[in-house]
C-alpha cells in the first residue's frame, strides 16, 4: 500500500507540474537585466521579451539592475521565487565572475537553472579620435611607451568588456588602467566624449559610433573579420596571435523552477531567435543566434566557467 500511495502521489505531482507549465504564463513575467540600459543585454532582452509577450499573450517586462559587475541584479534574480515569473538575462560576465569575484553571495550553477542561450557577437577595440594611433600596432606601442597613462572603459568588473581588456593587456604586455562603469552606455559615452582613451565594446552597439566617426576602430576580437566591419582586422591579424574574445547572452531562472516551465521557455526562445527578421537584424549588427536545449546550455555554461577560470588565473599570475 505504501508503494501505491507513493506512486499515486508522484503521478499527481507530475500531473500538477505539467498542468502548471501548460498554464504558464498566466501573468506578468519579469526579465532582470543586471546591466545598464542601452547595452547589448538590455536591447536583446527587450527584443526577446517583446516576442515572448506576443507568443504567450502575457506581459514580459525588462527591469535593469546594474552594478558591481552584474552581481547586484544577478543576486536579486537568485532570490526570486522559482516559478518562472522572474528570469535573468545573463552573459559571460556571470561565468567570469565565478572565479573573478569569489565574495559574491550566489553560485551560478547552484542558484540558477539554465533556460536557453540567445546570441553571440564579436567585440571591437576602439579609441577616441584624439589618440595618436591609426593601427593596433601603433596603439600597443603608445601604451608601452606610456605605461599606466592610458585608460580603458568597461561596464564593470567581470563583464566581457573588462575581461577582454585584461586579456589584451596580458597578451600585449601593456599597462592600461581599467576604469569600470555602472553600464556599457556610460562607458561608451565617456570614450566618445574623450574622457577615456579606449574601450573593447560589442560590435552590435559600437558600429554606429564608428560609422559616425565618434571613435576609431582598430581591431575586432573574433577569429574572423566581422561582416559589419569587414575593413577592420581582427586583433590576431593585427599582431596579437591567438587573441579571441566574444560576448554571448542567455536566459537563466532561479533554481527549482519546474522543468516543464524551463522547457516551455526554451522552446519559445529557440523559436524566437530563429525568426528570419531576428536573424537578419542580428546579422546586420554582427550577432548570430545560439540555439541549444537547456541541458546543452548547462554544459556550455560549465565549460565557459572553466575557460574564464583559466584566464583569471593567467591574469593573476602575470600581475605577480
Amino acid at each position: 500500500m505504501g508503494r501505491l500511495t507513493f506512486a499515486l502521489a508522484f503521478c499527481a505531482a507530475l500531473f500538477a507540474s505539467q498542468s502548471f507549465a501548460q498554464e504558464f504564463p498566466s501573468r506578468l513575467v519579469k526579465i532582470i537585466v543586471p546591466f545598464g540600459a542601452g547595452g547589448p543585454a538590455d536591447v536583446t532582452a527587450r527584443l526577446i521579451g517583446k516576442i515572448l509577450q506576443e507568443d504567450f499573450k502575457q506581459p514580459f517586462i525588462v527591469e535593469n539592475r546594474p552594478g558591481a559587475g552584474a552581481v547586484i541584479g544577478t543576486l536579486e534574480a537568485a532570490k526570486a521565487p522559482a516559478d518562472g515569473y522572474t528570469l535573468l538575462m545573463m552573459s559571460n560576465a556571470q561565468t567570469a565572475n565565478e572565479s573573478l569575484l569569489p565574495q559574491r553571495n550566489y553560485d551560478l550553477m547552484r542558484d540558477f537553472i539554465p533556460v536557453a542561450p540567445i546570441n553571440r557577437s564579436d567585440l571591437v577595440l576602439v579609441v577616441h579620435p584624439s589618440v595618436q594611433a591609426k593601427a593596433l600596432s601603433e596603439f600597443i606601442a603608445l601604451a608601452k611607451a606610456h605605461p599606466g597613462k592610458l585608460n580603458y572603459a568597461s561596464s564593470g568588473q567581470g563583464t566581457p568588456y573588462h575581461m577582454a581588456g585584461e586579456l589584451f593587456k596580458v597578451m600585449t604586455g601593456t599597462n592600461i588602467v581599467h576604469v569600470p562603469h555602472r553600464g556599457s552606455g556610460e562607458a561608451r559615452n565617456n570614450v566618445i566624449g574623450g574622457q577615456i582613451e579606449m574601450m573593447i565594446d560589442a560590435v552590435t552597439t559600437m558600429a554606429p559610433n564608428i560609422a559616425a566617426g565618434q571613435v576609431r576602430a582598430l581591431a575586432t576580437t573574433g577569429t574572423t573579420r566581422s561582416s559589419v566591419l569587414p575593413d577592420v582586422p581582427t586583433v590576431a591579424e593585427a599582431g596579437v596571435p591567438g587573441y579571441e574574445a566574444t560576448i554571448w547572452l542567455g536566459i537563466m531562472a532561479p533554481a527549482g523552477t519546474p522543468q516543464p516551465i524551463v522547457e516551455r521557455l526554451n522552446a519559445a526562445i529557440n523559436t524566437a531567435i530563429k525568426r528570419p527578421d531576428v536573424v537578419d537584424l542580428w546579422a546586420k549588427q554582427g550577432a548570430a543566434p545560439m540555439s541549444m536545449t537547456s541541458k546543452e546550455f548547462d554544459k556550455f555554461l560549465r565549460g565557459d566557467i572553466a575557460k574564464w577560470a583559466n584566464v583569471v588565473k593567467t591574469i593573476d599570475n602575470k600581475a605577480q
